[in-house]
């Protein structure tokens, strides 16, 4: 697929949220949008990179572990290979930090993790330093 960016001014602060359980996404949208940024949602990696093949993001928000057997790590790696000026603008959120498997793809990735459950200022802490102020 080619991607089809939209104008500067409409992704100025667009992040976009893969995250499929639905209150921590209300939880992120909200936190997100009282501090600025615009939100668009996806339940799932897969719905998150066929919305990155067809729109542009400021950053990408990512659960680490979604259904449908595609990781965070697996579209990290999606934008290294077709969005790689967005590669850095990413932040993995996950309630997995235990398994060695996952520790093991985060420190691979390279990425920042805010660890669920979380409080809203570690989430705009993290979004202002990778991601920017909207």
């Amino acid at each position: 697929m080619t991607a089809t960016p939209a104008p500067v001014s409409a992704t100025r602060s667009r992040i976009l949220v893969i995250e499929d359980e639905p209150s921590v996404a209300a939880f992120v949208r909200a936190a997100l949008e009282r501090h600025g940024y615009e939100v668009t949602s996806s339940s799932s990696a897969v719905e998150g990179l066929r919305l990155l093949a067809l729109h542009d993001f400021r950053g990408v928000i990512s659960d680490f572990r979604t259904p449908g057997g595609i990781t965070g790590s697996d579209v990290h790696d999606w934008l290294q290979r077709h969005r790689p000026e967005m590669a850095t603008r990413i932040i993995f959120i996950t309630g997995d930090t235990a398994s060695d498997e996952t520790i093991a793809l985060l420190a691979l990735a390279g990425t920042p993790c805010v660890e669920k459950p979380f409080r809203v200022q570690q989430l705009i802490d993290a979004v202002e330093k990778t991601i920017g102020k909207p």
